[in-house]
Formats: structure tokens, sequence, C-alpha cells
């Protein structure tokens, strides 16, 4: 759909890293009545502004987020590439794009934006906010900062903190992009590319690459698994920023609610919402017992885990599971 809103936000918008930004802003789509309740969707690395598009078995009509029934909003992450501030952007100062000279951002300064864009179309109560991984990441950081906004969350395959292994995976994709940027700036796709295929190691598993991408005994090249990882490297490099994906998964690594709030259990017992918490037993990247300790801390919080085939991209896939969990501990329906 093509009714993506812009807000512009023109002050200096502080990073938590101690720089600022000149002035942001924030590609979003906001869909329903304005006077129904609202559904806050927060989307995870790659993902843009229009859940529809890579939530279609949860949003949209028909489906358990209709916008006929609630005030659907997702806002595209600062740092991105599809119409909110980030290395693809032009610096209002130097009048240079950004590119490797953005900086720093952290999914505070992410939960900052929302907060922002929240406060300007005059939302002071969010009936349920949502999202997987890093969109996971956000939630949780924002019922930590304003927990009152809040009646409902749901945090998917996320975690308290980004763990050594997550930001090692991360740290090795941004190692294979780097390998591609070119003295000048300009970017070889392949670094991208080569990006993408480590991350699918991550995201899929053992199970989900046998299942698809299995060969008879008799061939000995030109395998499906190569060229499936070829295929997924060859679309992201289309479609999305190399500096942005360098910027994001920093941003992923630098994720844990116990910074400066005396350790995580403590922080995680700020939050006053309902909770679901959602893991999928086939997870690798984020692995159940971080859902686990998730609902351990949170003072209203619920765990279910759900089998997926499809390991941590289960949470983009496992409409009917996720709809049961949600609809069942949240009572949204």
């Amino acid at each position: 759909m093509s009714d993506n809103k812009i807000f512009k936000y023109n002050h200096p918008f502080s990073l938590e890293c101690g720089v600022s930004l000149p002035s942001i802003q924030i590609d979003y789509t906001d869909r329903g009545p304005k006077e129904a309740p609202v559904i806050w969707i927060i989307h995870a690395l790659t993902a843009n502004s229009d859940p529809e598009q890579w939530w279609p078995g949860l949003v949209g009509e028909g489906k358990l987020f209709n916008s006929t029934k609630y005030r659907v909003i997702c806002a595209n992450i600062i740092g991105s590439c599809y119409g909110t501030t980030g290395p693809a952007s032009v610096d209002p100062i130097s009048g240079q794009t950004y590119k490797s000279g953005f900086p720093l951002i952290t999914i505070r300064d992410m939960v900052s934006a929302h907060r922002l864009l929240a406060d300007y179309l005059g939302i002071k109560k969010i009936y349920l906010c949502l999202g997987g991984s890093m969109g996971g990441q956000q939630v949780m950081e924002w019922a930590i900062q304003d927990p009152y906004r809040f009646d409902n969350i749901g945090l998917l395959s996320t975690n308290a903190y980004h763990s050594p292994w997550g930001i090692a995976f991360n740290e090795a994709q941004r190692m294979a992009v780097e390998a591609g940027i070119r003295e000048d700036g300009t970017i070889n796709p392949l670094g991208l590319q080569a990006a993408r295929g480590l991350a699918m190691l991550s995201y899929r598993n053992y199970i989900t690459f046998d299942l698809a991408q299995s060969e008879t005994e008799e061939k000995i090249d030109h395998f499906k698994a190569s060229s499936y990882q070829r295929y997924q490297g060859s679309k992201l490099s289309n479609r999305f920023d190399a500096y942005s994906y360098i910027t994001l998964s920093k941003a992923m690594d630098s994720h844990h609610v116990g910074r400066g709030r005396g350790g995580v259990p403590h922080a995680l017992s700020l939050i006053k919402a309902k909770t679901a918490v959602i893991g999928i037993n086939t997870d690798v990247l984020f692995p159940v017992s971080e859902q686990k300790l998730l609902a351990d801390y949170i003072p209203n919080a619920s765990y279910d885990k759900i089998h997926s085939d499809y390991g941590h991209d289960g949470f983009l896939l496992e409409y009917d599971k996720i709809q049961g969990v949600l609809m069942s501990r949240l009572g949204v329906d």
C-alpha cells in the first residue's frame, strides 16, 4: 500500500552515544479509526513500516490486526533505509549522504523516536505493542521507559540483552559487508550478499535446510542449498542499504535492558503491561531460555513455546500459532 506518512522532527535528536542528529524524519503507516484501540507493531532488522507486507497472516483485512477494528501503527526505525533517517539519508549540515559517518545508535535511541512519534500522534495509551527479534527488543525497552502507556505487550523470539552468540553472528556479517566497501565509499553488493548468507544460517536451522534443500544422492554440484543462499543474498542486496545493515546490527548488539538500571531483573520488573512472551523451540539465534528469562522477571507475563520448523524466522511465519497465543493470553480478537 502507498499510504505511508512522514513525521519530521526539526530539532536536535540526542543519541545515547553522546552526539546528536540535527533533525530526523520517520516514515510510518497509521491505518484505522483514530478513536479505535491502538495496535503498535515494531519491525525487526530489515523490514519496513508496512506490516501488511511482511506479516500478512496477522495484519490486514480479515486478519487479527484489522484496521477496520484497530488503529494499526508501524514506524520504520531510525538507522533504516526505508524513509526514516539513517546512513542513506543526506546530512542537512554537510549536504552529503551519511554513509559510514552516521553515528552509533542503540535500541534506546529507536525507542526515543517511537515516543516522539506517539506524542506527535497524540497517543497516550497503546492497547497492544508487539514485535519480534529486534522489534521485540524495542517493545521491551519502550515498556520499561514508559510503562503506563501500554495495556498489553507481545514479545516474540527476543531477549533482555543481546547474547555473545548473537553479537558474534552480527560481527561476522559486518565483516562480510565491510569487505565489500570500496575506498571511495561505494559498495560491492557481494559483501552484503555474503552477510545475508551468514544470517540465514542463524535465522533457520538444520531441520529447515534438510526439509527444503535436500538433494538426490546422484548430485555432485549446483546444490539447492547453495542457490538458496545466493538467492537470499541477492534479494537483500537489491533492496537494502549496506551501511544501514551495519548500523542496525550494531544497534541490536547494544541491547541490554539492565544497563544503568541495576541489572536485568530490576529493569524487567518495571514493566506494567500484561505481557505475552513467545519462544520458538527451534530458534538457535534467540533460544527459548532467553524468553523464559523474560517471563520469569516481568511481573504480569505468560510464556508460551511454539513449534516451528523455521527456527528464528518462525516469528514471521507461524501466524496461526502466534494468533492463538495472543488471543488466549491477552484477549486480543
